[in-house]
């Protein structure tokens, strides 16, 4: 058990903190039993004899009293963020720290760990605020410069080895389905469903540019294979037929990822009213992000991936900013989709830090918008859904990659293999920490111009291979609230070590959990429960 010391401010932090490395633990009481006292407020040499257990981690980006009477030398080091060398982490910090030793600063990452032993127990100091760093995460986000460092799961991996590293047995729930190592998300945004119901404007004439002269460009810089330049060069010819009914609309192909997906059933996005550009934070947003569809125009292919098991979420237009306009959106899905529960990811990931609340007011099931526009990533610096701060039901799946980020010019501007090696460095991480692995493949991006369902079926394919759980967002986000309804009772220790058992596990059609026992020098005990 581990036993937190904590301001009140940031009591709501600490428990969702806790929802994600879920193990047993609670606000300290003064006679209670712990194995581990975390502190992360100033405590002095009276006050830590108080506490009966055989570690205490402090965690503080202020030199303290206590620093002193253990030998800590430390430094400021400055206001500005910076990534940290913590134990064997390199870990991104953005509020302030202390430097751990009285040595010149390098250019290896600096250390902000310091290990000793006062009052007959053994003491480690962190130089940095970790429920502050924790808020920051889940609010602000990390800047796209440290988008590939999953920040929080890095927090959390610190704590567990500092811990176990220190011969504390832990037991915790990790997040991770039983009978898989991870879980992956495939998702749409629906955003141009009909190419035919763009004459004249930008997104034809985009069309038209990249298909001819850019794809021959690509090729010439070996970025596009000379068959997809034929094929791309067709479609800008039969542009006219497809306007005149003559020729099928080659991008009004969701139903293609159906049979692409060989399967596993996905998430499609769907924008509820067309023409409707919505709101930035300080006005009218850009008249490009009106789309030239509604849900009620696509309500025939809806259905038909309905009945194939893929589910239909909101893509919001003004649902970020606006509860009442969120609730007319969110109604509009459920009468066409016929669903009670919908999903929110915005169009453009409009959002800021009062939108989970506004969402939540207006009876979504849960977001998906929390990522990059402009690069693939961590931008809560987790693969796990949590709760954001201020919200009481709403869950946020963030959303780590996304096709037009690894492929567009103005973002990434990968090639096919650039591309694979930085997912396989997600897929990697998350086969390393668990959660889940969030992919958005436009509505668009399997036809003409683009040509990416390559890529997409290899990815598919790859995702499936390194054992993940192909769920829905819905599917996920319910397999997460299920971990976090459980909890760790009958902790017991036998012959063999410790053993337990999850409560609240309700019965549903869900991947299960599972009990890890971790002992001494980070040797693993695994059991199904």
């Amino acid at each position: 058990m581990i036993g937190v010391l904590a301001s009140p401010s940031e009591h709501e932090i600490v428990r969702e903190f806790f929802e994600l490395f879920k193990t047993p633990w609670e606000f300290h009481r003064l006679h209670g039993r712990y194995e581990v006292v975390l502190c992360a407020q100033d405590i002095g040499m009276a006050e830590l004899s108080n506490y009966a257990a055989g570690l205490v981690v402090i965690y503080s980006g202020r030199r303290l009293s206590l620093d002193e009477n253990a030998g800590v030398e430390s430094r400021k080091h400055g206001g500005e963020a910076c990534i940290l060398q913590c134990g064997e982490f390199r870990i991104p910090v953005y509020g302030e720290h202390l430097l751990f030793g009285d040595g010149p600063v390098r250019e290896s990452p600096p250390c902000a760990t310091h290990f000793s032993e006062l009052a007959g127990r053994k003491m480690v100091r962190v130089g940095y605020d970790l429920f502050s760093e924790i808020r920051t995460l889940l609010t602000t986000g990390q800047p796209k410069s440290n988008a590939a460092i999953p920040t929080l799961d890095l927090h959390i991996s610190l704590l567990r080895d500092m811990i176990i590293g220190s011969g504390v047995t832990l037991v915790e729930i990790p997040p991770v389905p039983n009978g898989y190592r991870f879980i992956a998300c495939l998702t749409h945004d629906v955003d141009h469903p009909m190419i035919r119901r763009h004459k004249f404007d930008r997104t034809m004439f985009g069309f038209l540019y990249r298909a001819t002269f850019g794809s021959i460009l690509k090729a010439f810089r070996g970025r596009m294979a000379w068959r997809d330049v034929w094929r791309n060069s067709a479609a800008a010819l039969k542009l006219p037929l497809v306007h005149l009914g003559r020729v099928k609309d080659y991008w009004c192909e969701l139903d293609q990822y159906v049979a692409m997906e060989a399967g596993a059933r996905s998430s499609f996005f769907v924008i509820p009213f067309a023409g409707r550009p919505g709101m930035t934070a300080t006005g009218t947003a850009p008249s490009a992000r009106a789309a030239r569809y509604g849900a009620f125009d696509i309500s025939s292919q809806i259905e038909r991936l309905t009945f194939a098991g893929c589910e239909i979420g909101l893509h919001g237009i003004d649902a970020w900013v606006d509860s009442c306009k969120a609730k007319n959106e969110l109604d509009e899905i459920r009468k066409i989709a016929g669903l009670q529960e919908v999903g929110v990811r915005m169009h453009w990931l409009y959002f800021d830090e009062h939108s989970p609340m506004v969402l939540e007011q207006a009876g979504a099931s849960y977001d998906s918008t929390v990522g990059y526009n402009e690069t693939i990533g961590y931008r809560a610096g987790t693969t796990q859904a949590y709760a954001p701060p201020g919200t009481s039901h709403l869950i946020e799946l963030p959303l780590h990659v996304m096709d037009t980020a690894l492929f567009f010019p103005g973002h990434l501007g990968l090639s096919s293999e650039e591309a694979r090696t930085r997912v396989r460095q997600m897929i990697d991480n998350a086969v390393r920490f668990g959660g889940c692995l969030t992919v958005n493949w436009h509505d668009r991006s399997i036809a003409p111009e683009r040509l990416w369902g390559e890529f997409y079926v290899s990815l598919v394919a790859e995702l499936e291979a390194q054992g993940a759980w192909l769920a829905t967002a819905g599917h996920a986000v319910s397999w997460f609230r299920k971990r976090r309804a459980a909890n760790i009772e009958n902790i017991r220790q036998q012959s063999g070590g410790l053993d337990g058992q999850i409560a609240n596990q309700s019965p549903d059609d869900l991947p299960g959990l599972h009990l890890s026992v971790h002992r001494g020098r980070k040797q693993c005990q695994e059991s199904s429960i």
